[in-house]
């Protein structure tokens, strides 16, 4: 079959939308690794699939089952998955040395986080020698007009 129809592929399933997730869980095994039961032919994943349900080369049944299967919760191996995530041995809590949010997460410092710039020696004496002179000033002009004031008061 050189090109597959949604018309042929609807002779063996019962409607579009029962089609694409058939479709769909055959290309997911597609990708896994299972061989495709037609010809390759420069064709990706999913228009093998189709091609494959169009020529019967794959249960419909198997694929409704194994896409139930995939959707279903196992309870095992959400006990592995615990298992496996347990904190014993972990050397992160005793290298850390930054704070820790109310739920127990680490808090990491951000990479945004501003450095700032140590001053040179000699750039802090220039500094208060500045400062110096502008308190002078301030304090040059809020005498004399006081003093003018009074003065002519008097």
């Amino acid at each position: 079959m050189a090109r597959v129809t949604v018309e042929d592929c609807l002779q063996q399933v019962d409607n579009q939308y029962d089609l694409v997730i058939l479709a769909k869980e055959r290309t997911l095994q597609l990708g896994v690794g299972d061989a495709p039961q037609v010809p390759v032919d420069n064709d990706k994943r999913t228009v093998l699939a189709l091609r494959e349900i169009a020529e019967k080369k794959v249960s419909v049944k198997e694929l409704e089952e194994s896409t139930i299967d995939r959707m279903r919760d196992h309870p095992d191996d959400a006990v592995e998955q615990e298992d496996f995530d347990s904190p014993d041995g972990d050397s992160f809590e005793d290298l850390y040395q930054g704070e820790v949010s109310k739920s127990g997460q680490a808090i990491l410092p951000s990479k945004r986080s501003r450095k700032i710039p140590e001053p040179k020696a000699g750039s802090e004496n220039e500094a208060i020698e500045a400062d110096d002179d502008d308190l002078d000033d301030d304090i040059a002009l809020d005498a004399t007009p006081e003093k003018e004031a009074t003065e002519d008061k008097a």
